[in-house]
């Protein structure tokens, strides 16, 4: 086999992230008496939401003042009163109960899990992450998932990657693919780092980044024919 090792992120590749943020964000309004308008609320903390956590990958802003500081920027644009730091903790309370798969997921990572030494990183919260990925039906199938607030480094940074290698034991960057629907974080991450990629594209996006995966698939299923080639 070419590939020995498959690295997979976990939002919006196997994890229906959009799903679980919809389904958040409304219930997390409702709490705070806030009117909730899915059409309006949920693009503003879209654009709040992808524009910080692209400062994270820059390195322009840490986990920890993220948590809380999206949540201030929301409030501002909102011209709302509530507490940034309480909504904050009542967000990510909903959130870690919101594990949504995707169809494919299961089937593949279970058939994959027989013939290769499967791992997670994503760039996420701690106390999210555990509920929503560790604690997932597909978690067993898994060696190892790292989460980027614990070793305090983010994806497309190579220093996650090591990590990630090391926990498992492994050195050969040859036999590594790295499975992700991000071009600027798994994919850069993993051009970064020195192994193959695979940018999951489902929507089919033009890519106008100038960041090149080494495959891409806009279906999760068509992983077995580029890994079995």
């Amino acid at each position: 086999m070419k590939y020995e090792i498959i690295i997979f992120d976990a939002d919006e590749t196997l994890f229906d992230f959009k799903k679980s943020e919809r389904d958040t964000l409304k219930n997390t309004m409702l709490e705070f008496n806030i009117d909730y308008d899915e059409n309006y609320h949920l693009k503003v903390y879209k654009e709040i939401n992808t524009a910080i956590w692209k400062e994270l990958e820059d390195g322009l802003i840490t986990q920890k003042k993220l948590k809380v500081e999206r949540f201030k920027r929301l409030c501002d644009k909102l011209n709302a009163t509530f507490d940034e730091s309480e909504f904050a903790k009542s967000y990510m309370n909903h959130l870690s109960y919101a594990s949504f798969l995707y169809d494919d997921s299961i089937k593949l990572v279970e058939d994959l899990h027989k013939d290769y030494r499967l791992t997670i990183i994503t760039n996420g919260l701690k106390d999210v992450q555990d509920n929503r990925i560790r604690k997932s039906i597909i978690a067993k199938y898994f060696e190892d998932i790292v989460v980027s607030e614990e070793v305090q480094v983010a994806k497309p940074d190579p220093k996650i990657f090591e990590h990630a290698l090391k926990n498992i034991k492994h050195t050969d960057k040859s036999k590594v693919l790295i499975v992700g629907d991000s071009l600027t974080s798994d994919i850069q991450g993993g051009i970064n780092f020195g192994i193959d990629t695979c940018w999951f594209n489902p929507n089919k996006i033009v890519n106008k980044m100038g960041i090149n995966p080494t495959y891409e698939i806009s279906n999760l299923m068509e992983l077995r024919n580029i890994i079995e080639k």
